[in-house]
């Protein structure tokens, strides 16, 4: 129970990052907390009443976004109209008439702006030399293997096939992991670049940015100073060349 409750917690965060993004809000630690403590109040509750855990779902997030409601007394009535509704049996019977062509519609939207809303958190990332890019293919790649092949995880340990069973889960742990070992953990890391970085965006070597100066600055192609004197640039001496004439000092 233990697991499953962790994986709802893994989606709940997700859920409550993407509406962060939505409705244009800063979702700071102590704002994720709140979330997750009061999802966790809720499964506390819904034993009582008949319910089991309780969970954010992406479908919610996608009617924010579609709606443009981000009301929380509007949600709050909601809910209590739902609370309602539940008690009336004949409810049942008239969701049950809904097409299933418009829910899978209703659906189509609702998970597309979901979809949306990460692509849009995805390219506010910094992917210039550094790992992020290969950190976010490899995440991504994670969280597909459930929907690619569903008996991917059918081999494996039940606490693990739960956990990396859901692709919101798998792609946060995946994520997690990379980003603490590419990006904090670097003690004894090299200092040259790797081949995914260095195929990524153009860099410096440290030995042409330490030849800069304060005040230093590029205009029109050409390098000038912090009084605005030109600074002549040569080429490269060839490394051979540049031995030839250091062994015959």
């Amino acid at each position: 129970m233990c697991i499953v409750v962790m994986v709802t917690l893994v989606e709940t965060s997700a859920d409550i990052l993407a509406v962060g993004e939505i409705i244009d809000t800063k979702v700071d630690s102590k704002r994720l907390g709140n979330g997750l403590r009061a999802d966790m109040l809720s499964s506390m509750f819904a034993p009582i009443f008949g319910s089991f855990t309780q969970s954010a779902f992406a479908q919610n997030v996608g009617l924010v976004a579609v709606t443009g409601v981000k009301s929380r007394f509007v949600v709050a009535t909601g809910g209590l109209f739902l609370v309602i509704l539940g008690l009336l049996p004949f409810m049942g019977r008239v969701i049950a008439a809904v097409p299933t062509s418009v829910l899978g519609g209703a659906g189509i939207v609702l998970f597309g702006t979901v979809a949306a809303s990460g692509i849009r958190t995805l390219s506010k990332v910094d992917y210039r030399n550094n790992m992020n890019l290969i950190i976010v293919a490899t995440s991504i790649g994670f969280g597909m293997i459930p929907i690619a092949a569903p008996s991917f995880y059918d081999h494996f340990p039940n606490w693990f096939a739960t956990i990396f069973h859901s692709g919101i889960s798998s792609s946060a742990i995946m994520a997690i992991l990379l980003n603490l070992a590419f990006n904090h953990f670097t003690a004894g890391n090299s200092d040259q670049q790797s081949v995914f970085v260095a195929g990524t965006e153009r860099s410096l070597c440290f030995h042409e940015v330490a030849a800069l100066r304060d005040g230093d600055y590029f205009r029109g192609g050409k390098l000038f100073d912090a009084g605005g004197k030109e600074i002549p640039l040569v080429a490269d001496v060839p490394t051979r060349t540049a031995k030839a004439e250091t062994s015959e000092v």
